[in-house]
């Protein structure tokens, strides 16, 4: 397994975590990465992903690439299959304080493939080079992808995709060990990562299925990847980051957050989607307080009624509520993180 503790190097950048958040769709701006940064402050942070076709016709900057200028280290992730977009795009993010630029070639879902982004490049392994290049040379931070395995399961072709990407500059690959036509149904596929990382030079970060210490410990075992990147775990738990990067900088084990720490940080999130955004923050929040009550005695009722959230007083009293009456006893994994796996935009 790589040697843990050492720093991560992406081209000229020095990251002190191996533990990376994965962009996800409706879900990493900037509230919930300062969540995840609160128990996680060395690790790399992702912006929900960026339509540079959008980007080009819009007056001002898109509202997904508010970056706070004091959280570092941070990435702004693109999508799209014109060179020249993302070229444009990938200045753009540079000047938002974007310290790499992600290019995301993962992506199942229907509206971003048809449109020739996301997973669809994997089929057009001379655009996808093409893409990169253009963003390498458009920009002077560090380039990366994440993608797939493939198409489908007749049509994986990571390997030769993997080595065209380093290629044309990418200087970080991440996978997602499952095809576009999985989705985010049955198990990722460790052993594609190791064959990955056993061709390339460049660092390989491993994603799928990263939903707890011992998963992440037992895929970098595995695949012998420069570090694993959390998506669908830190979903209602956003101490999942900070839980993998403490463990394997010392070898401990944090205790796991009481029902009363989960139920104040969904809190501090409402709030601060309040905050951000106003009502439309607090329309936004009900899915994130449905994902936070899970594994508790009175978790679904609490979960109906927070479904249903109206205003920012209302989901503070129902939480205050509940922590009054919580069992502080450990939640066990399987519970917290129960049905957490539904589809949430691109991951």
């Amino acid at each position: 397994m790589t040697e843990t503790k050492a720093p991560l190097k992406i081209g000229s950048l020095t990251l002190h975590s191996r533990v990376l958040q994965s962009p996800l769709s409706g879900v990493t701006d900037l509230v919930f990465r300062r969540l995840v940064r609160r128990y996680a402050p060395d690790s790399m942070m992702y912006t929900e992903m960026v339509n540079a076709r959008e980007l080009h016709h819009l007056r001002q900057m898109a509202y997904v690439m508010d970056v706070d200028p004091q959280e570092r280290p941070i990435s702004i992730q693109l999508f799209d299959c014109r060179p020249d977009f993302m070229g444009e795009a990938a200045q753009k993010a540079v000047a938002q304080g974007a310290q790499t630029v992600d290019i995301n070639m993962g992506c199942p879902v229907n509206k971003i493939t048809r449109k020739g982004g996301g997973s669809s490049l994997l089929r057009q392994p001379e655009v996808a080079q093409t893409l990169v290049q253009a963003v390498a040379k458009a920009v002077d931070v560090p380039v990366t992808v994440k993608t797939r395995l493939g198409w489908d399961d007749n049509e994986i072709n990571i390997l030769d995709f993997a080595q065209r990407m380093e290629d044309a500059g990418a200087q970080m690959l991440t996978l997602h060990g499952r095809t576009r036509a999985q989705g985010y149904n049955g198990s990722a596929r460790w052993e594609w990562i190791k064959q990955v990382k056993d061709k390339l030079s460049i660092p390989v970060i491993a994603n799928g299925d990263i939903t707890s210490v011992e998963a992440a410990v037992q895929c970098l075992e595995m695949t012998g990847a420069d570090g694993v990147m959390c998506a669908r775990g830190t979903l209602g738990y956003p101490f999942l980051v900070g839980e993998i990067d403490y463990f394997l900088k010392t070898g401990q084990k944090l205790p796991p957050p009481t029902v009363r720490d989960r139920l104040e940080c969904a809190k501090d999130h409402l709030r601060g989607l309040w905050e951000y955004k106003g009502q439309k923050g607090i329309f936004q929040s009900r899915k994130h307080m449905a994902w936070y009550c899970k594994g508790f005695p009175g978790a679904s009722a609490l979960r109906q009624k927070l479904s249903r959230l109206e205003s920012v007083e209302e989901g503070c009293d129902l939480l205050d509520q509940a922590i009054i009456t919580a069992t502080e006893s450990p939640p066990s994994t399987s519970s917290l993180r129960e049905g957490c796996s539904m589809i949430i935009g691109c991951i």
